[in-house]
């Protein structure tokens, strides 16, 4: 996530939420996109130091577990870097040319020069985001989806340009023997019903086999995922979209929620504050007085009642708003109501990081460690695969 300072409940139903419940089913990494922020606020250094902080107190205040996920920044591990460098050098311009969000954002930020290669490279630096990571899954919406595909192909391409090491069949076939025997005939079935009947499920299978032989050195089952698909060593992973559930709160007038639209609810604003904001929230507009009837579907409050209110309270408004039998204000009170309520363990849980910022900052020195020491071991496959891993 880019560190844009202090986060919103637009960013916590759209991804916080998503990254809670995902670090209690896989190993989660989850880092602060500095290097991004610059691609776009390459002339305001000033503000990113203060944002990351801001920011990570907001993951920690949601229910990001530093026990059970690596909490990072970017810049701090540079073999990110180093990996994007590599990269460039073998993915075609046009590539980065046909991202679909390129042009978009050029046009919707028109007030700024974003005719950099940094613009232009940053979806290129985010495949080295994830390809150093040998991620199995990112977690993204529908918007997101191309630039996973881009990452697949950069992958795609570099295990096709520098896996073929010589002798790789007779060196996959030793890899296999050393499954063991049972193991090995089970690996060499599911090969042939992918390779041969184009089994998907045998594919998948057999990938699970491999995750699962911890005793198989890193090189060895490089090679045997890549002699499954028939292929040369899979030193770069393809990593898959996991479709996340996109955020359906909008922001206080109905449009998307975003700051600078002056529109958003902060993940830990006061209960004063919230209560202002919801009570002075506009509704539908042919509801001017007290005794008219109103229609729900053109009223922002009600979209915050889809994501906050249980079926009864949603029934109420409707019966309400309809026969002017309540007023805005009254049904406005359950969504402030609630909306307190899923804020207060966020102020608790941030008090501790506001009282001592060194919390903080020590969760992000041990998760930075744990980054590196991933990218590091990829980043060593990576340099001997492209020959230059020499003294």
């Amino acid at each position: 996530m880019r560190p844009t300072g202090s986060l919103h409940l637009g960013h916590y139903h759209g991804a916080l939420k998503n990254w809670v419940r995902l670090q209690h089913e896989y190993p989660c990494l989850f880092f602060v996109a500095d290097w991004h922020a610059l691609t776009t606020h390459y002339n305001e250094p000033g503000v990113i130091e203060a944002n990351v902080w801001e920011m990570v107190i907001d993951w920690l205040a949601a229910g990001v577990d530093p026990s059970q996920s690596v909490l990072f920044v970017q810049s701090k591990v540079l073999e990110h870097a180093e990996l994007h460098t590599l990269l460039s050098m073998v993915t075609p311009l046009g590539w980065l040319e046909r991202v679909p969000t390129y042009k978009d954002q050029q046009e919707k930020l028109a007030d700024r020069d974003l005719s950099t290669y940094g613009f232009l490279g940053y979806p290129l630096l985010q495949a080295a985001d994830v390809l150093i990571y040998r991620a199995r899954y990112v977690p993204v919406g529908e918007d997101q989806v191309p630039h996973v595909e881009l990452m697949r192909e950069i992958a795609r391409r570099f295990n096709h340009l520098y896996g073929r090491e010589p002798g790789f069949e007779e060196k996959a076939k030793e890899a296999v023997r050393k499954l063991g025997s049972r193991k090995a005939r089970v690996y060499l079935d599911l090969r042939t019903r992918y390779q041969e009947q184009g089994v998907a499920d045998a594919l998948e299978a057999a990938q699970a086999l491999l995750e699962e032989q911890q005793s198989l050195s890193k090189v060895d089952r490089e090679r045997l995922f890549g002699y499954l698909e028939g292929g040369g060593r899979v030193i770069l992973p393809e990593p898959d979209a996991l479709l996340t559930e996109a955020s359906r709160l909008p922001g206080l007038d109905g449009q998307k929620m975003s700051k600078s639209y002056n529109n958003a609810i902060g993940l830990r604003e006061s209960p004063e504050q919230v209560t202002r904001k919801i009570r002075t929230m506009p509704t539908d507009p042919a509801r001017v007085r007290r005794t008219d009837a109103g229609e729900p579907q053109r009223c922002p409050v009600w979209q915050f009642h889809q994501v906050y209110s249980d079926e009864p309270t949603r029934s109420w408004v409707e019966r309400g708003c309809r026969s002017a039998g309540i007023g805005c204000l009254e049904c406005k009170q359950p969504v402030i109501e609630r909306v307190i309520a899923e804020q207060g363990p966020m102020f608790e849980r941030a008090q501790r990081y506001l009282d001592d910022p060194t919390l903080v900052k020590s969760i992000i020195a041990d998760g930075c460690d744990k980054a590196r020491d991933i990218a590091r071991e990829t980043m060593r496959e990576v340099r001997g695969a492209m020959g230059l891993d020499y003294s």
